[in-house]
Formats: C-alpha cells, sequence, structure tokens
C-alpha cells in the first residue's frame, strides 16, 4: 500500500481546514487528498459523502479561486472521496495566505520564503533581481581580477576575458542589465554586501561534545570570492589541529576532515544558501563537523537523492553559473556526491544531510574507532591533547554526557519533534560509532534492513532505556503503530529485548556475536 508522500495525503473526515492542503499541492506539484481513509490509508467509510461531492467543488473555488477533480469511489461498499489538486503557474492564496506542500506536510510561506515562491512563480530568481542602489563603485577590482584569474584556469572562459572592462565582464557574465547590477553582482564581488543585504557572513565555532560547550568564535564576512579564500584560512589558522591544502585538493591527513569534503560543503552553502535568511554556521567539535544554510532543497527533490545523481537545480542559477565558470563547483549536481565519496575514501562515517530549522545541515565525523579524543584550548592554530584513555573508554564518556544532556523524558517531549530530531542527528557519529563498538552492530545495515526509523528508535533505547513506544512516537513525530512495527522487527531478528514489564522494564541492545 502507497504512503503520505508529497503528493498525497490521507484524511478520515472532511474539515474546512484542509483547504490549505490543497491551496499547498497546487503551489507545489499537484497531488491527491483522499477523505475517508486513516493514516495508514485504510478505508474508514465516508457517510455524508453525497453533501461533499456538491460542497467541496464550491468551496475550493470560492476560497482559492481554483478548479479541482473531485471523484467519489466506492470499494466494497465503503465510500470515499477523491480530490485531484493540479498544479498551478501562478500563485495560488487561501484568504491572503499562501500554502505549499512540501514531503510530507503542509507549511505556512512568510517572510523570505514567500518572496522567493513569488518570484519563482514570475519566472525569477533572487539573484537575477536588479539591486537599484548599487552601482559600478560597488565593484571590488580584485575579486573580479582573481574570478578572472581562476576562470582562464579553468577553461571555461574565453582566453581574452582578461582584456575586458568591468563593465563588459559583469555584462558577459549576465551581472549587469541595462546599466544596472544585479544581486548576484553584489554577493559575488560586492565590495560590502553587507551594505545591502544581512548576513552575508560565515560565523565559525568550536565546541566540545555538544552545542552548550562554545569553546571560542570567529565570523567572516564580504563576498563569495573572498570567503572562498578567507573562510579555509581560519579554519586552518584556528580551528584545526593539522593544516589542510584547500587549494590542491591533494593532501589528506591522518584523523582529520577529508579536504575534498569541506570544500564542497562551503560551495554548497554558499551557492545554494537563502540570501535573505541567517548567516552560514560552521560548528567544529571534537569528534565532526558541521554546516548549515539557510534555505531548503528543491520541490521534489528528497534528501536520500543526494546520495547519488541528481539534476543540479541551483537556487541562485547565476551565482551557481560564475562559481560553474570559475572552476569551483561544476554543473552536474555532484557537489553532494563528493562529500559522501570523500569520507568513504578516508575510511570515514557516512555523513549526514538533514533539514533542520529553515535550512541544511551537512556533518561530517572524525573516525571514532580509531582516534583518542581530543580536547582542543582556544589558542590560535588549534593545540590538541589525548585524552586519557582508550577510544571505547571515551565513547562510554560521550554517551554519559549525551544521557545528561537529553534530561528527563518529559522535558524532552516538551522540546517538540524538530528540535528532538536535530539532537539525535547532531550526535549521530557518537553513537552510532559507540553502537559499532560495543555491540558490533552495523548502522548502515540496520538503515537499509529496518530503515532509518530504527536508528532513531536505538539511538533512543541507548539514552533512555526506559522509553516506551508512545513517547518515541511523540519524539519522532510518527505514527505509534509506525514506531510498534519497527520495535517488533528488531526484536523479531534479536537486535533489541525488553527486560522487565511493559511500565517499569527497559530496553536492551543486544550485542552481536
Amino acid at each position: 500500500m502507497s504512503s503520505e508522500s508529497q503528493n498525497i495525503e490521507w484524511k478520515r473526515s472532511w474539515h474546512d481546514d484542509y483547504l490549505k492542503w490543497v491551496c499547498g499541492f497546487a503551489n507545489a506539484v499537484g497531488g491527491t487528498i483522499y477523505i475517508g481513509k486513516d493514516d495508514d490509508g485504510v478505508l474508514t467509510h465516508l457517510e455524508n459523502h453525497k453533501f461533499l461531492m456538491e460542497a467541496l467543488p464550491n468551496k475550493i473555488r470560492e476560497n482559492l479561486g481554483i478548479i479541482c477533480d473531485v471523484n467519489l469511489h466506492d470499494e466494497a461498499g465503503k465510500k470515499y472521496i477523491e480530490i485531484r489538486v493540479n498544479p498551478y503557474s501562478v500563485p495560488v492564496s487561501l484568504r491572503g495566505r499562501y500554502y505549499y506542500r512540501s514531503g510530507s506536510s503542509k507549511m505556512e510561506m512568510t517572510g523570505n520564503t514567500l518572496n522567493e515562491f513569488l518570484l519563482k512563480k514570475a519566472g525569477k530568481t533572487w539573484d537575477d533581481v536588479i539591486e537599484e542602489g548599487a552601482s559600478l563603485d560597488d565593484i571590488d577590482d580584485n575579486s573580479i581580477k582573481r574570478f578572472i584569474k581562476d576562470a582562464l584556469k579553468s577553461g571555461r572562459m574565453p582566453n581574452d576575458i582578461g582584456e575586458l572592462s568591468t563593465v563588459e565582464l559583469l555584462e558577459k557574465i549576465r551581472l549587469l542589465d541595462h546599466g544596472k547590477l544585479k544581486r548576484a553582482a553584489i554577493i559575488l564581488f560586492g565590495k560590502d554586501p553587507n551594505r545591502f543585504y544581512p548576513n552575508i557572513k560565515v560565523k565559525i565555532g568550536r565546541f566540545g561534545v555538544n552545542d552548550a560547550d562554545l569553546r571560542f568564535q570567529e565570523v567572516e564576512e564580504g563576498n563569495i570570492m573572498e570567503l572562498l579564500k578567507t573562510v579555509p584560512n581560519q579554519l586552518n589558522y584556528k580551528f584545526f589541529t593539522k593544516p589542510i591544502d584547500f587549494e590542491g585538493l591533494l593532501r589528506i591527513e591522518k584523523d582529520e576532515y577529508p579536504v575534498a569534503a569541506i570544500r564542497e560543503m562551503l560551495l554548497n552553502a554558499l551557492v545554494h544558501r537563502s540570501y535573505m535568511g541567517s548567516m552560514i554556521q560552521m560548528r567544529v567539535y571534537d569528534n565532526k563537523l558541521t554546516i548549515w544554510n539557510e534555505g531548503l532543497l528543491p520541490e521534489g527533490m528528497e534528501l536520500e537523492s543526494l546520495k547519488r545523481h541528481h539534476i543540479s537545480r541551483p537556487r541562485n542559477p547565476l551565482i551557481a553559473d560564475v562559481c560553474f565558470k570559475a572552476g569551483y563547483i561544476d554543473s552536474w549536481g555532484r557537489g553532494t556526491l563528493k562529500i559522501y565519496e570523500a569520507c568513504k575514501e578516508m575510511g570515514l562515517p557516512e555523513p549526514e544531510i538533514i533539514s533542520m530549522d529553515g535550512g541544511i545541515l551537512v556533518t561530517v565525523y572524525k573516525d571514532l574507532n580509531n582516534q583518542a579524543t581530543p580536547q582542543v584550548t582556544p589558542q590560535e592554530g588549534g593545540q590538541e591533547g589525548d585524552q586519557a584513555g582508550g577510544p571505547m573508554e571515551d565513547l562510554t564518556k560521550y554517551i554519559e554526557q549525551l544521557q545528561k544532556e537529553f534530561g528527563l523524558l518529559s522535558d524532552r517531549i516538551i522540546l517538540g519533534k524538530e528540535t528532538n530530531i536535530a539532537f539525535l542527528r547532531g550526535n549521530y557519529g557518537v553513537i552510532t560509532g559507540y553502537l559499532r563498538k560495543k555491540y558490533g552492530r552495523n548502522t548502515e545495515e540496520i538503515r537499509k534492513k529496518y530503515g532509518r526509523n530504527a536508528i532513531d528508535i536505538l539511538m533512543l533505547f541507548m539514552l533512555e532505556p526506559s522509553i516506551r513506544s508512545k513517547d518515541i512516537a511523540v519524539i519522532l513525530g510518527l505514527a505509534a503503530s509506525t514506531i510498534e512495527k519497527v520495535i517488533a522487527k528488531l526484536k523479531d531478528d534479536k537486535v533489541i529485548e525488553r527486560e522487565g514489564s511493559t511500565k517499569s522494564g527497559h530496553w536492551k541492545i543486544i550485542e552481536q556475536k
């Protein structure tokens, strides 16, 4: 049986609030709403189907200004209604509010998200808009020279571009329209892009085992050409113990992060971020490195697709095109694949790419099985010292610290789905490393056999062994029946066992022989 997805929604009965779902489908890629099916897609029968068949087409037309196909179906005497919503090329609103279908949920668009949506419906992107307050005096000559040098080196621009004036060059790369600069020109080459747009910066923080343990931080700001140079320099100067050769992409230091992955993470964040949102944030921990940029994936693209070949669909096509011409990126959607491949070649855990707080968070991990945990002091140069004890002792200390941070189950539930999932994803490397080392459990094999939810469930069992399935369902934002099915499979295959009663017992992960 199919499940709820980007373009399918099930409802037991009709409520006028579901017009928001119709609006969301119309503004996205279209979809179908079934009225008379439960959350698992099982028919429940619709008693008032006759009334709804007359009322729904009118409600949709009057409130949204669109027409949808509304069909009545009968299976074994059980009635249900199918509402088929086509995608619309113009924005569709419900009482002045705009909704959008993203994944299997509906969201209201406001602020920057709404601005980008309206631009897209008008056939424009944010970086293609004229910046009326800017002039050629706002363009940095050194940044232009660096682009020319890199573009000639890449071979993706004619050999005579060095002979062009700044105006001719900007026209050639489509950043100047009738003598007026586009936003992309300011982001790529501006002397002070923060004068026009807030948060054209990269904030870098050095943390310990978790986000509460901030050691020191730095902020780099400037145009893209400058940030591609200053951010790696800052990482080498203060945040990394062993300097990395970002230019040659050839050097790989033992127990350090793969340079190709870090470079791609930075480039992806700069090219694909929402430039009217928050600044890019990089966090360097004892055991991992993360980078977050505001802006979600394009419609129709799932996070899993980033692990395979996918079509390049940049949020900022003009910015992406200039970075391509300079040789910084390709145009084949291989950036995330390079991150996965670089970590695999170094024998590191698989990177994590998740949606969080309106943006994308990418995490790469150190190999906790083959090193002692480093501790960094806030000194220039990032000097490290090894803790006493071996890798297993270090992992055990990490888990004990995370259990304290997880806190009381009642408090954790109140925090909500997004916060809790971010906590689990943020500590994925530590917990899965512990699973491998202590229990001999290969998390990739578990993921492939039982699904991603199984990993989250095992992580929660490690953090709070007495947790119940209904609490897991609330924390992960899933149906209790879904959690119970996964747990049943894990029990049947001797991955876990329950010791004690349902009320007072606890879960135990079984060591793999």
